[in-house]
């Protein structure tokens, strides 16, 4: 794998002179004493820097968030090999938030005041990064979140790896309106802050700029396993478009007990915000073949950069390993950290943050983002038809999309 072409250009030109001397190279006269990059407590030493990984290794989310810590650790195993940051290697300290949002607050508390880490990769659902939100703001962390979310946010002391409502829910629904004629819609999700703030933003482009009509709206306890009564419901309103997101273990039974009742890609319009490789691998693919999925990354991808993380990734993980787009933004987090470190010429959390605006990665696995001075990322939106391999075939892709986490007339 090139790993080395996620670097900045001058360093690019010293990898390719020196090649494996770069390590050895960069520690002895490239780096900057630990008080010139560490003015603010942070356990950085001459020779490491401690970051934070955070998600849910256990719980009903642990199914989508394995993906972002497996997709972390490959970035910085890499950026490790290449000879680290400001010549330290980067030490990691794992926390698992077991899909409780408590858990969360209170482990990114830890990682912050105990460990006092440069920064932290994590979080996977809003109720998660709302519970942790406090904690980077009042104790100055950094924390670069992967996941796609219903926008309506934006912190300092937090870089959006993932799309906002704009590049895809906005986006999504545009596309189904469009090549399916689509006029009735049939919302579904989990019951906590990201799917019920994402279908009131569904609801009002339907109603307002589709013109369409929503005839029905339902909401499932995380975890939950039973479907049945609302598979009914859809059967007897016949939506053009059952518009979902259930998310984590909830799919396997939502997507199984779908095809039990005959509701399969042949004969109904689903689009899902919600499912991605990770998802598909514990759903199967032949329970959803035919549905849609809006993101901004798919494994299948083509294109020289996804070839080499993926490679990258099944050699790390295994070859059975898939690659979400959670999974993708994530492994985007270390190298825009790097980056904007760099940048910074410091690892002081306030100085990076600011570096960060403007820092772009042209060689990531979905081809180019850049970062927004509202800490968003430029990104395309796709849309993706699952086959029976768990594998999608690509349908759109959009140009791309400026983020914009408060669009007028959706708060």
């Amino acid at each position: 794998m090139k790993q080395h072409a996620f670097i900045s250009g001058w360093r690019r030109s010293l990898v390719l002179a020196v090649g494996l001397c770069f390590a050895a190279a960069s520690q002895s006269f490239a780096a900057p004493t630990t008080a010139q990059v560490n003015t603010t407590g942070l356990a950085v030493t001459d020779k490491e820097v401690t970051v934070g990984i955070l998600h849910s290794l256990t719980g009903t989310m642990s199914i989508s968030e394995t993906g972002s810590v497996e997709a972390e650790k490959l970035a910085i195993e890499q950026i490790n090999k290449m000879g680290g940051i400001l010549g330290r290697q980067i030490k990691i300290v794992q926390e698992d938030g077991a899909s409780d949002w408590p858990t969360f607050a209170e482990k990114s508390k830890k990682l912050l005041v105990q460990d006092k880490v440069a920064t932290v990769f994590g979080c996977w659902t809003s109720a998660s990064r709302k519970a942790v939100l406090p904690v980077f703001e009042k104790e100055n962390g950094l924390l670069y979140y992967p996941t796609f979310y219903e926008g309506l946010e934006q912190s300092k002391n937090v870089i959006y790896t993932g799309q906002e409502a704009t590049q895809q829910i906005l986006a999504g629904l545009d596309w189904v309106a469009k090549e399916k004629n689509a006029k009735t819609f049939y919302l579904i999700g989990s019951d906590y802050i990201w799917p019920r703030t994402s279908m009131k933003i569904a609801r009002k482009h339907i109603e307002n700029v589709l013109k369409g009509k929503v005839v029905g709206e339902e909401y499932a306890p995380l975890g939950h396993t039973q479907f049945g009564s609302v598979i009914n419901k859809i059967k007897l309103k016949k939506p053009d478009v059952i518009y979902a997101a259930v998310v984590g273990g909830s799919n396997v039974a939502w997507f199984k007990q779908l095809k039990a009742a005959g509701i399969t890609g042949a004969k109904q319009t689903l689009l899902t915000i919600s499912v991605t490789e990770d998802e598909v691998l514990g759903i199967g693919g032949e329970n959803l073949v035919g549905f849609y999925s809006a993101m901004k990354y798919f494994q299948s991808l083509d294109n020289p950069n996804n070839a080499a993380f993926v490679k990258a990734f099944k050699e790390r993980w295994g070859a059975d390993s898939v690659m979400g787009d959670v999974t993708q933004a994530a492994y985007l987090g270390p190298w825009l950290w790097k980056a904007a470190v760099e940048k910074a010429g410091s690892f002081d959390v306030s100085k990076v943050a600011a570096a960060s605006p403007g820092i772009e990665l042209k060689t990531a696995p979905e081809g180019y983002v850049k970062v927004h001075p509202n800490h968003h990322l430029w990104s395309k939106a796709r849309i993706g038809q699952w086959k029976a391999d768990g594998q999608v075939k690509l349908v759109y892709e959009s140009a791309l999309i400026e983020p914009n986490p408060f669009p007028a007339g959706y708060q």
